[in-house]
């Protein structure tokens, strides 16, 4: 039984506007981007649909999936298709992720609570995100027996990694992903043009506010005096920002407490000095799978292998990092050319149920969705994420389909004509 089957789907939403009844939730890509930036303000929709200096790099990820034509086969009996796979030891009902993404609260108030309660529906893997809006815990309570994974940001306090990885386990996260091509943030030029980072403002610090490793880092620093003019607009981000932190908005503010996190934050998230001797100590903490998210090169695609790691996500974070970048699904057919034996996911720059089927057939194991699930969610919040992966999933099951493939080794073994 195909739970994501592409024809039922395509029935349901012709049915339901017979009774009166349609999905809020666009099918285009573009009109689902346009709709769910026009739920966000300003800074939101900077932080969320930004990209490193001009943008180029999220262009070629969608550029590069269109060099990659599909073929379509006929005359095939593909009645029962199936997207089962096995990765790491554990099944799944198809080879899609929902990404990690940070500061979901810009796009909806129940942020990542919503996300997974929509994976959890639809039994689709949720990689939680160190910088969620909402605890691993809270997520974790709503997925109940579904496969949730964490996604880890290794700042400069590495027992600060420790309790965050070990909470995971506790939460019964089946994966670390270590994202490892953000060891800084990149040139973020709407960010920079709205002076905005979300983590600063208290947003996307669930994870670090209900960590007692974080505040005995934070007591532990020495209070700095900082003269600063005080404004109205300066008093306004005082107490939305006090409002943010557990306890009492006014003891937050008398205290300073709630600027005192944000400092500590802003001082131990970028970990430049972050290297492949560190990862030893990682595999000595945890028996869980560990996947190495941000590799676009060969080499060191090759390096995570021979070192033990247990795979990698191909990522160019979306293009959020670097301007001018290789593409993802580019880097992903090199490195499957390269690096063999070893388990490949992609993220950056899927959009279609045909983006899907096309970074398979590349060698991805399996897939990872962002941004369109995220204005999903700015759309119709739980709801609005379920609508956005039950039409990524049933177009990707009507391209098995039509190119005649039963289950997912037939969609690996489909030769891509490239143009």
């Amino acid at each position: 039984m195909n739970p994501f089957d592409g024809l039922a789907r395509q029935k349901e939403i012709y049915l339901n506007k017979l009774s009166g009844a349609q999905s809020s939730i666009p099918f285009s890509y573009e009109e689902l981007k346009r709709l769910g930036e026009s739920k966000m303000d300003e800074e939101a929709k900077g932080y969320i649909s930004g990209n490193a200096g001009d943008g180029s790099t999220s262009f070629e990820n969608q550029d590069a999936f269109k060099k990659w034509k599909l073929v379509p086969r006929v005359l095939k009996n593909v009645v029962d298709r199936n997207m089962n796979i096995e990765l790491f030891g554990q099944a799944f009902k198809a080879p899609v992720f929902l990404s990690p993404v940070g500061g979901l609260e810009l796009a909806h108030p129940e942020a990542d609570v919503a996300v997974a309660k929509a994976a959890a529906k639809l039994s689709l893997p949720y990689i939680f995100s160190s910088q969620g809006s909402f605890t691993m815990e809270d997520c974790a309570k709503v997925m109940g027996d579904e496969t949730r994974w964490f996604q880890l940001y290794w700042g400069v306090e590495k027992q600060l990694a420790k309790s965050f990885v070990k909470r995971a386990e506790a939460v019964n996260c089946k994966a670390i992903v270590l994202t490892i091509d953000t060891s800084m943030l990149g040139w973020r030029t709407r960010d920079l043009d709205n002076a905005y980072v979300p983590f600063l403002r208290g947003i996307g610090l669930a994870q670090y506010l209900n960590d007692p490793v974080f505040w005995e880092i934070t007591n532990a620093m020495p209070d700095e005096k900082v003269k600063a003019k005080i404004t109205p607009e300066s008093l306004e981000f005082m107490i939305k920002l006090a409002k943010k932190f557990p306890g009492s908005s006014i003891e937050n503010i008398k205290t300073k407490r709630a600027i005192k996190a944000v400092k500590a934050f802003s001082k131990i998230f970028a970990n430049p000095a972050l290297n492949w001797d560190d990862l030893d100590w990682l595999r000595n903490l945890t028996d869980l799978p560990i996947i190495l998210k941000g590799i676009v090169h060969p080499e060191d695609a090759q390096k995570a292998k021979d070192i033990g790691m247990d795979g990698i996500i191909v990522s160019n974070h979306g293009g959020r990092q670097l301007a001018g970048s290789i593409s993802s699904l580019d880097a992903l057919s090199w490195i499957s050319k390269e690096v063999k034996d070893f388990p490949l996911m992609i993220d950056s720059g899927i959009r279609t149920g045909e983006d899907i089927f096309k970074a398979l057939a590349l060698g991805a194991s399996a897939v990872c969705v962002g941004r369109p699930y995220v204005y999903g969610l700015a759309i119709d919040g739980a709801f609005g994420v379920e609508e956005v992966m039950r039409n990524l999933m049933g177009s990707f099951d009507m391209a098995m389909a039509l190119t005649c493939s039963k289950d997912i080794n037939e969609v690996k073994n489909t030769v891509l004509y490239k143009v």
